[in-house]
Order: C-alpha cells, then structure tokens, then sequence
C-alpha cells in the first residue's frame, strides 16, 4: 500500500473565512461547528488507523497486503450546503449530524474483488464499529457501470468528557474501479456540453471490460497462489 501512512494532518479544513452571507445562519455558533469538524477528522483517523493496521497484519502473517492504497476526504462546506439544500434539510449543524452521513470519507483501493469483502468483513468483526449502511454497486452496478462497494460504518470517538458516535462513509473497490470511476467522474464534469448516449454507452461498455479484468486477475491470483 503506498500512502497508508500519510500524515492526516493535512485533511482538508471547512473554508470558514469565506462563507457566503446568506448562509451564515449556520455558523452561528463556530465553535458547535470547529467542534463537530473536529469529531470528522477523528473518525476518518480512526478508521484509517484500523486498516493500517490490518494491511501490516496481513503483510506479517502472509506476506501480503489487501490495501493496495487508502484516501480520504472531510466533505467541502460547499458540497455540504449544497446536499442540505438540494434535499431540503434545515442549514443547521444539527441537521449535518442528522442528516449526512458522508462528511467524513474514506475510499480503500485494493487489489482484487475478494479484498474488498475481505475489508468489509474485517470492519463489521470490530467491537467498536457498527455499519449502519451497505449498498453494494459491484454486485448490482449502476446503470452507467459504476462499481464500488459502500459501506456507512459508525465509530466512536472517546473525547474528555464524552463519547460521540460518529459515521463514516467507506467506499471500497479495486484498482481497476478506481480507474474506471475517476476517468468517468472527469469526463462528466469537464464535458463542454451534456454526454452523448453513444458516448455512455462507450463508457458502460468499458466499465463491463475493466469487470471483466478484474474477475480474470482474480482467478489468475487464485491459481498462483495454489
């Protein structure tokens, strides 16, 4: 795994210098806010310090690591606004906890299909995470060919005079996923006009390719090792 070890001292921060003036309802205790940034950060940390942990495990025991790399994210204060009010929620700190369970994510790439239930299975054993949420897009893709395993995970955070149970959005898929999903998500986004149904159905027919890959390298995989 090449970034396991990153300093997440430098997960990005809410941009708090420069909130729009309609919005500043939200904010009018920054200190709730900083808090509950705070309780993100800690969770993203603790997941991620888990699955350090497996990935050495697995390198020890068997000599092999099912992480192949680990990134990670707190949601932008835009993105944030943006979700509440596109589903109608109330701009309220109160409403974030409530109402989002993807500020604090972490995205797992491995190496074949089998680690990423191998992950999964790894996190629901552990006493203190309880996954809340799973929605499984390798089994049944997304109409446009999109993989992934997503799993929503609950952890707690032991804080001075209080435990906070916080969620976390893990997004588990192979490498070939991740190719397939970041070449997709820019195209859609630097696309100068809407994407033609023949060029998504190209894309489609790729992700099909790249699952087929991954279900070859895995049996090859399988064959090696015995």
């Amino acid at each position: 795994m090449n970034d396991i070890m990153t300093d997440l001292s430098n997960l990005d921060l809410f941009d708090f210098d420069n909130i729009p003036e309609e919005l500043t309802s939200i904010f009018h205790n920054m200190k709730e806010f900083r808090e509950m940034q705070q309780l993100y950060n800690a969770a993203i940390k603790e997941v991620y310090t888990k699955l350090s942990i497996l990935n050495e495990e697995y390198q020890v025991k068997y000599d092999y690591n099912p992480i192949h790399n680990v990134d990670y994210r707190l949601k932008s204060l835009k993105s944030i606004i943006g979700k509440l009010k596109k589903n109608n929620f109330p701009l309220t700190v109160d409403s974030i906890r409530e109402n989002l369970f993807d500020i604090a994510g972490i995205r797992v790439i491995c190496n074949y299909i089998d680690d990423i239930y191998r992950i999964e299975d790894f996190l629901g054993r552990q006493d203190d995470i309880e996954i809340l949420r799973v929605r499984d897009y390798i089994k049944e893709p997304k109409d446009n060919g999109y993989r992934s395993l997503h799993l929503i995970v609950e952890i707690p955070i032991f804080l001075s005079d209080r435990t906070e149970l916080m969620p976390v959005e893990v997004q588990i898929r192979t490498i070939a996923m991740d190719f397939w999903a970041s070449l997709e998500h820019h195209l859609k986004y630097k696309a100068k006009s809407e994407v033609s149904a023949e060029l998504k159905e190209r894309l489609t027919k790729c992700a099909d390719t790249i699952s087929t890959l991954d279900e070859e390298m895995q049996s090859i995989q399988k064959e090696v090792q015995h």
